[in-house]
C-alpha cells in the first residue's frame, strides 16, 4: 500500500471498496521523447526564445537528475514537488522551455491548454476531489524561481486566501 493511500485512510476514511478504485495495478507505460526529439524541441525553443541557459527542469526532461515522475507525454511531463507546501503538490512543465508565462507566444496555445488538462488529469488520478489550487509564478514580483514555466497543484488541505 502507498504512504499516500494510508494517509488517505487516516485521515480522509477511505478505505476498502473507495480506496481499490484509487490504487495503481502498475506502471502505465507511455511514450518518452528520444533524445532526437529532444533536440528538436530545445531547437524550436531557441528559435521562439533565445538561447536560455538550461534549468533543473531542463535536467529532470532529459532525466539527468531524478525526479518522481507522476505523468508524462510528448509535450510535457509532471513530477512531485522537493519542497511541497500541500499534501499534494506536484508541477507540470512542457518539455519545450518557455521561460516564463509573460514570455509564451501566440502558437504556444495548444502547448499550454495542454499542461492545464494534465494539471486537471493528475489531479484527478492524485484523488484530489474537493479541489485543489493551481498557480503559475511570474518574474521577481511573482516569485518565479526557475525561469522554466510550471504550474503547481496543490491540494489534500484547504487552502486559504488570500495565498501571498
Amino acid at each position: 500500500m502507498h504512504f499516500r493511500h494510508v494517509l488517505q485512510r487516516s485521515l480522509f476514511g477511505i478505505g476498502g471498496a473507495q480506496l481499490n478504485c484509487l490504487h495503481r495495478v502498475g506502471p502505465v507505460k507511455r511514450p518518452l521523447c528520444a533524445k532526437s526529439d529532444e533536440v528538436r524541441l530545445a531547437g524550436e525553443a531557441s528559435k521562439k526564445y533565445g538561447s536560455a541557459a538550461p534549468t533543473i527542469f531542463s535536467k529532470v526532461i532529459d532525466k539527468s537528475i531524478p525526479a518522481d515522475i507522476i505523468y508524462e507525454d510528448e509535450k510535457c511531463l509532471a513530477f512531485r514537488d522537493i519542497s511541497p507546501q500541500a499534501p499534494v503538490h506536484f508541477l507540470v512543465i512542457p518539455k519545450v522551455p518557455i521561460p516564463r508565462i509573460s514570455a509564451a507566444k501566440d502558437e504556444d496555445v495548444e502547448v499550454l491548454g495542454h499542461l492545464l488538462i494534465v494539471a486537471k488529469n493528475v489531479a484527478k488520478q492524485e484523488a484530489l476531489n474537493d479541489g485543489y489550487r493551481v498557480v503559475i509564478n511570474d518574474g521577481k514580483h511573482g516569485a518565479q524561481s526557475v525561469y522554466h514555466l510550471h504550474i503547481h497543484v496543490l491540494g489534500g488541505r484547504q487552502m486559504s486566501w488570500p495565498p501571498g
